[in-house]
């Protein structure tokens, strides 16, 4: 990305803290309308790269540089959506959201470094559970761009229609429409200790290779989906029915040597963590209806686990025995 300072020759930009201040709010919403984070980070880089390529007189004339910022990320997230459509079909097996661990447990995927800059963090809230994610993924680019805007950023119907460039009459049917999706497709929320409990009685039952007690513990109609991009061994289409499911992840626990399942957040909710020599090869999400797990995402692909590469006590450990 271009330095703040090169644009100026070499001037100090006194406006800088405020722009930069805005890079969270532009990693929050370009993750949440892409699903992805390096796709995010792309969005916002580019973003900054636009900014400063404007002259010091052009950025003066900016009343609010937030906003303006804000609008750029939005439209170039509009374009990424639309063309990621296409890449999608060419995408070998399923397709799942980029998984997130707490902030603090990111890994920043540069040498030697196990945390990030708090600016590159997302904000974990129901805005960004994987059920939600997966909804979000359903809906036309615009559908997406409107309802993120105005019913998770805040922003009035008028500014929406700035950004996707149609009237705010039908930026509000874009989000009413967008709206009944999450409504038809989310569970009624379960308390999240007892989703720990549930996602704890399903790894001991895995690890156990209780067929029984996993199909109790799975809604009827669950279905398991796997996302591996063809760079990892994974099913490539959804398993789908609690004895199905029971009997594919009791085959699959007799493979699991050398593996360590852990309970960890994802995107914000009880989740596991399949980690192998420290390192972590597959991250499992959960829905979880009433007292019994709707859906299973496992995401296997190595370029979306970036944040998970490594666990620091396992890097320091290896440090001291290098």
């Amino acid at each position: 990305m271009t330095t703040p300072s090169e644009p100026g020759g070499g001037r100090l930009d006194p406006g800088l803290a405020a722009i930069m201040g805005e890079r969270r709010q532009l990693t929050n919403l370009a993750y949440r309308l892409l699903g992805s984070l390096a796709d995010a980070e792309d969005v916002v880089q580019e973003t900054y790269a636009r900014w400063y390529a404007m002259s010091p007189q052009q950025q003066d004339a900016i009343d609010s540089p937030g906003a303006w910022l804000t609008k750029v990320a939005s439209r170039i997230c509009l374009n990424v959506l639309s063309s990621a459509r296409a890449r999608r079909e060419t995408y070998v097996g399923e397709w799942i959201p980029e998984p997130l661990p707490e902030p603090a447990e990111w890994f920043s995927g540069r040498p030697n470094a196990f945390t990030v800059d708090p600016a590159d963090r997302v904000t974990l809230d129901e805005s960004v559970n994987m059920a939600f994610l997966v909804v979000l993924e359903s809906m036309t680019p615009a559908e997406r761009v409107a309802f993120i805007l105005h019913d998770v950023f805040r922003y009035a119907f008028a500014e929406v229609a700035e950004i996707v460039g149609r009237t705010p009459a039908a930026c509000r049917k874009l989000a009413s429409s967008a709206r009944r999706r999450i409504r038809a497709a989310q569970a009624p929320a379960t308390p999240a200790a007892r989703q720990a409990k549930i996602i704890r009685d399903f790894k001991q039952a895995w690890e156990a290779q209780d067929i029984d007690a996993l199909m109790g513990l799975l809604d009827p109609d669950a279905t398991v989906i796997a996302d591996s991009g063809g760079l990892a061994s994974a099913m490539l289409h959804p398993i789908e029915g609690a004895e199905q499911i029971a009997r594919s992840l009791a085959k699959i626990a007799g493979r699991l040597r050398g593996l360590t399942l852990l309970e960890r957040t994802v995107n914000g909710q009880p989740g596991l963590v399949a980690q192998r020599d420290g390192v972590t090869v597959t991250v499992y999400a959960f829905e979880v209806a009433g007292d019994r797990i709707k859906h299973i995402w496992g995401v296997r692909n190595p370029g979306k686990l970036r944040p998970w590469a490594v666990r620091p006590e396992r890097q320091e450990t290896r440090e001291q025995q290098g």
